[in-house]
Formats: C-alpha cells, structure tokens, sequence
C-alpha cells in the first residue's frame, strides 16, 4: 500500500500507521552516529559520538531485546500498535543492527583511526609496536595485568565459567599437555573489571605525543606466558550481553530496597542475549560459546575491532587537545539571581525560569543550601530519580535534617542503571534522620519537584522548583532541560498534595495547575489536542508544537492524526523514538517531525498549545510514552509569567524548528533526512543558545 496516496477514510488504528517502537529506537543510533562522521564535530567529540552510539546499542540489547525474547519465552505478547509479533520485531532488529555495527566499525577503522593519527593520537597494534615498548608492554603485563588474572582451562573438572555481563574476554586454543599430562584444548581469559581497557604509552617508548595499546591486544601478545609448556594456537575475544531489566513483584515483597539489592546481585549474571566475537574467530570456537550461552548465529555479532568499543571514550579525558573538543564554555547565573539576595526572598517575589545547561544549575543547589540554613524553613521535600555519587544536593538535605528540619525524600531506587547508587543514597539520608520513601508500588516516581515550606510573618509560604530533568550536576552540564522556581500559591499547594500522596495513602486528587500522571496528564493531553481540532473545524487557527525525547503512546498519535485531519498544524521535535509517521495523505500531512542531535543531549519536554490566541505552554517530566503517561508517577506545568513563557517558546520551540544544521526530518516510512542550510543563513539551536545565554 503506498501511504502517500491513502484514502481519507482510513481507519487511525490501522497498524502500518504506527512505525515500531524498537525498531525506531534503533534508528536514533544512527542519528547519533551521524554526528560521527560529520567532520564539522571536532575529532575527539567524534569519538565520543562513536562511543555513545555503541554504549545505546549496548543498553538496546540489554532492555529492549531482553524484553521481547522474556516475551516469546513465556509466550506473553500481546501486540503492539504496529502489530508487529516479537519474533519479527527481532527479525528486523538484527538485520538493522548488523547495519548499525558495521557502520561502527568502519567510521572506526577507516575514518577516526587516520584522522588520530594525523594528530598524534595513536592506537597503536601488536605488529606495530617496537622493540621498546613491547618490553615495556612485557614488563607492564608481568607486573600490573598477569598477577590478577586467573586463566581457566576447559575440561570436566573446570566448567565452563560465569561471563559477567559487557566483560572483556578472551577464549584461547591451545595444544600440548600441561603439568599434570591434561591435553590442552580450550582455555579462557577473564578480564578483571579492575584492569583498564586502554594503556597509554609513557613518553619514554611513546612515537607519538599520546601512543595508547588495548588492553586485548596485550594479553593475546603475551597469552603464551599464562600457559607455560603449551602452545597457544589462538585468541578470540569475545563479549557477551546479558538481560539488565530487574524484575521484582512489588506486592510480595516487604522491603523493596532489600529486593532490589538480592536482584543486583544477579544482574550481571542473567540470561545473555548477544555474544560479541572476534571477526577472525573460527566456526568451532563460536559454536561452543554460542552452545554455553545458549545463544544462536542470529544473536551473535562480528567485530572488526575491539568488542568493547564504547571504552575508547576513556582517552578523551586524557588527551589535553582543547582544539579537538568542543569550546568549553560558563553557564550563565539566571539575572534575577545576580543581586545576590536570598533566592528564597527573589524567588516570592517573581517566578525564575532556569534553562540548562546554558544557565547554571548551581542556582538549585544554593536554594536547598540556603533553604537548609535558614531559620525560617520549616520543611523540604524532594524526588531524586538520577543525582549523581557526590551530590551537593545531598549534602544540603542531610545538613536540613540535622538543623531539625523536616526532611522527606522521594528516592526512586527502579531508576534504571541507578538502582544501586539510589539504594546507597536512601541509606545515607535515612542515617541522618531523613525520611525516605521509595513511591508507589507499581509505579516509578520520574516526576522532579521541591517543596520547601517557610514561615513568613506568622504564615506559611511554599516555594517550589519543578524540572523536566533530573537533579543530577554533571547531566545539568550537557542536558538540555528547564526548571521553574515559583512561589504561585495553586502551583505550591498542588506540589504539597502530590507529596501527600507519594508518602502516604488517599484517593485520586484534584490539583489546580499541575497535570499528573497516571492521571490527569494523558487525559489533559487529549483534551488538549480536542480543543485545537474544535478550533479548526469552526475554521479558527489550530496549533500544536511539542519537544520531547520519545512518542509511542498510540491514544495520542490516534488524536494527533484526527487533528491533523481535522487541519490542525503539528510540529514535533523529538529527539529519539517516534512511533507516529507524518506526512502520510489523508492521516498525517498535517504533521512534521523533526530529531535535532548535537552536542547537548535534548531532554526538555514542552508542549504548546495554539488555543486560538490564548496559547497554553506548559514543561513536564513526562515524554508522550505509554510509560511515562500511564504506568510513573510524572508532572506537567504550566509556565504561567506571559515573560517567561516567551523565554520558553523562543528558546525551545521556534528556535528549534528553524534549525538546519543539526535536525533531521522523520518521513512517511519511517526514514530520516538531514536538514542542510541550501541558501539560507545556517543555524544551529543549540549553539544559538551558547551565543545567547552563556558567558
């Protein structure tokens, strides 16, 4: 069926209409990837590019493909919009993947490698090395590398052992008989996660201002000297990618952190679902790893180069060549702060809008600061879903509790990837007296809010900061996302009722401003979209702009595509996974969607409504996902000072949509096409923002 020239008639639940899911987050990598091989990126931001792009394959792998494979294990799946069955959405994955991995490996061997090179930035390889700095390599993995390895060779009384998830090893041929007459077959090299992946060179062996060796190619170097007395026919390495989703049954278990923890254990242990090899490893050594893992060829993948490639980010620290990295820059204190009174004292008298990372995150910590010390506050509440190991914020409410202050702290330790450093922090705000509570069972706390309750002439006032991202310092540096400080009245009490909520146990409740999930959000969001299709079918202008890193929940691509129909204009950017497909006659040609990758990661969520002249915008935690609008505890709100949201539509919204250096246009088939400037002045959202805001 061609989608440009379907009929009007079409019914909107129609599954070509709805673009995977998964396979759509695949194609995000390769947007990333993209900005790889973009020789406008300075040379060391295009190896990190490189890098992120594996380490997001890596996590599509250890969650999304996880998922499907649990699903036709127990035959659970119901389908999804796009009535896709999990084994052909895998069928798909691998031949897309087998595409994205190749591409990886050949921006790496045949582009970025010559292009280090060429600044005395070396990989250097074993047929490479000189007679010096392979003593010096010998020396090296004698004393640092040898004494914590524990090489295993295979045979009934050595099993095959456990491989950690995402671990470097190598599986060794060998022939001859050892010390005990055993006939050497097989034998494997574990790399110990103590021992760094990348060595550089000391000058005094060095050819090159930074000479760096794998870690790999040391050991198959010298692998002979593991095995005395035998000969080592060869090395292979190899990695494997194992299942990271944790599962616990919230409603049988009575601590949920003591679960999490018994889970952790096993994580790096859990059922694999892709084994990365060497692309000169025979046929019988990957059908022996492939039978221990129980694994098949369509789970297995071929590296022409290091399988572990996402580590090479590690030198980009190391290399003091500003001229190949992005131009470091200050993120501006917000104006209003710049008189230095209290923030709490500006903060009652005007709302304070904050736009990371190009105004400084620095103002949030010194609220909670100030808020800690002052006499006047009475209590501070807080979500942490992502905050980083050595979080001042941290710092600042366990010093509010130790000044008598009621603290209460909303700790989501079902933060993906976080749950272990959220579990050591809930631990830590417990010892100092602070109240930590981890949420609703069945539902993770992704919304970001702080309460701080003050006692102001015989009253008290409520201050609030709400955030479309996390309260995490280093993110804050290279995330895109907004903040509010407010002390609106409707606003506070709002943030104090969903508070209430999380910490204690009460019936829905009705907020004033805020639209929650899984509540009210997806409700108003449709509501929402209704009311513009009301507006242009009584001919009046209907508008819809909305920001947000991914869209799959098919209630609102249904509503947007019966806008759209109803002649609605639709401008989305989304910076990942769409699963809704523009452009298609008679559905969706009312609707554009853009992705725009750069050097800050997009993570701002905003959505503007036309509303015939009265336009509503508001920021939110929540992305237009099923999750997020259904399943986690998320908020929407509005930006009520008209000043400020200008600030967020210009800055935001039309500042994005006029981008056409680093945006991508999502076609009809799923399909993206770079925007390039043709004879209009280039312009680049994010670099505009740096121009504007930052000193």
């Amino acid at each position: 069926m061609n989608l440009l020239t379907t009929p009007m008639a079409r019914d909107l639940k129609d599954p070509s209409l709805y673009f995977n899911r998964e396979l759509a987050q695949l194609e995000f990598n390769f947007r990333v990837l993209s900005q790889a091989y973009d020789e406008r990126v300075p040379l060391l931001e295009r190896l990190r590019f490189l890098c992120i792009s594996n380490s997001n394959l890596d996590e599509f792998f250890e969650v999304r493909v996880a998922v499907l494979r649990q699903q036709i294990a127990l035959g659970t799946h119901l389908p999804g919009p796009d009535g896709l069955a999990p084994a052909d959405v895998l069928t798909r994955i691998r031949a897309r993947a087998l595409e994205l991995v190749r591409a990886q490996y050949e921006f790496w061997n045949d582009i970025l490698q010559p292009a280090l090179g060429e600044e005395g930035i070396r990989f250097v390889t074993r047929d490479k090395w000189t007679v010096k700095q392979k003593r010096w390599l010998q020396g090296y993995f004698q004393n640092e590398i040898m004494p914590v390895l524990s090489p295993l060779g295979l045979d009934p009384a050595h099993p095959f052992p456990r491989i950690l998830n995402k671990s470097l090893n190598l599986a060794v041929v060998l022939k001859g008989k050892d010390a005990f007459g055993r006939e050497g077959h097989m034998a494997l090299v574990r790399a110990p996660r103590s021992l760094p992946r990348i060595i550089r060179l000391p000058a005094e062996v060095a050819e090159s201002p930074y000479d760096f060796v794998f870690l790999a190619g040391i050991l198959q170097q010298f692998i002979d000297e593991m095995f005395p007395g035998m000969r080592v026919d060869g090395s292979y390495q190899f990695r494997v990618t194992r299942n990271s989703e944790l599962v616990v049954d919230e409603d049988e278990v009575e601590n949920l952190a003591a679960a999490l923890s018994d889970e952790l254990a096993g994580r790096g242990y859990a059922h694999p679902v892709r084994l990365e090899i060497a692309e000169s490893c025979p046929k019988a050594i990957t059908e022996m790893l492939m039978a221990n893992f129980s694994l098949t060829e369509q789970d297995v993948y071929r590296c022409a180069g290091p399988v572990n490639i996402n580590r090479i980010t590690t030198i980009y620290d190391q290399v003091d060549r500003p001229d190949l990295k992005f131009p470091k820059f200050t993120p501006r204190t917000a104006p209003a702060l710049l008189a230095g009174a209290p923030v709490l004292d500006i903060v009652r008298e005007q709302d304070i809008l904050l736009h990371h990372p190009f105004e400084s995150f620095g103002a949030v910590v010194e609220l909670v600061r100030q808020a800690s010390q002052d006499p006047g506050v009475l209590a501070i509440k807080q979500t942490l879903y992502r905050t980083g190991d050595y979080s001042p914020l941290v710092t600042h409410l366990v010093e509010a509790a130790r000044n008598g202050k009621d603290v209460t702290v909303v700790v989501e330790l079902r933060a993906r990837f976080d749950e272990e450093a959220n579990i050591r922090l809930a631990n830590r705000l417990q010892e100092a007296g602070v109240q930590v509570v981890y949420g609703v069972v069945g539902y993770k706390t992704h919304a970001k809010m702080l309460l701080i309750v003050r006692r102001e002439e015989g009253k008290l006032r409520r201050y609030v900061h709400l955030s479309t991202g996390n309260y995490h310092q280093i993110t804050s540096r290279i995330y895109t996302d907004f903040g509010l400080m407010t002390a609106n009245p409707d606003i506070g009490e709002d943030v104090h009722k969903l508070f209430q909520q999380l910490s204690g146990l009460g019936t829905v409740i009705k907020l004033k401003r805020l639209m929650q999930s899984p509540f009210t959000l997806h409700k108003g969001l449709l509501e929402k979209i209704e009311r513009e299709i009301a507006h242009a079918q009584a001919g009046r202008p209907a508008r819809i702009i909305a920001k947000m890193n991914a869209l799959n929940e098919a209630g609102v691509i249904e509503q947007l595509y019966a806008a759209s129909r109803a002649g609605v204009q639709i401008d989305l950017i989304v910076r990942g996974a769409c699963a809704l497909l523009p452009g298609i006659a008679g559905v969706s040609e009312n609707i554009r969607v853009r992705s725009v990758i750069g050097r800050f990661l997009e993570h701002s969520r905003v959505y503007w409504f036309g509303n015939d002249g009265n336009a509503e915008i508001y920021c939110a935690s929540a992305d237009w996902m099923e999750r997020n609008l259904l399943r986690r505890i998320e908020t929407c709100f509005p930006i009520l000072d008209p000043a400020l949201a200008q600030r967020v539509y210009d800055e935001s919204l039309a500042n994005f949509l006029a981008d056409n250096t680093q945006a991508w246009l999502l076609g009809p088939d799923g399909g993206y096409t770079r925007v390039e400037p043709g004879e209009e002045m280039p312009h680049s959202a994010q670099l505009s923002l740096v121009a504007k805001l930052c000193m």
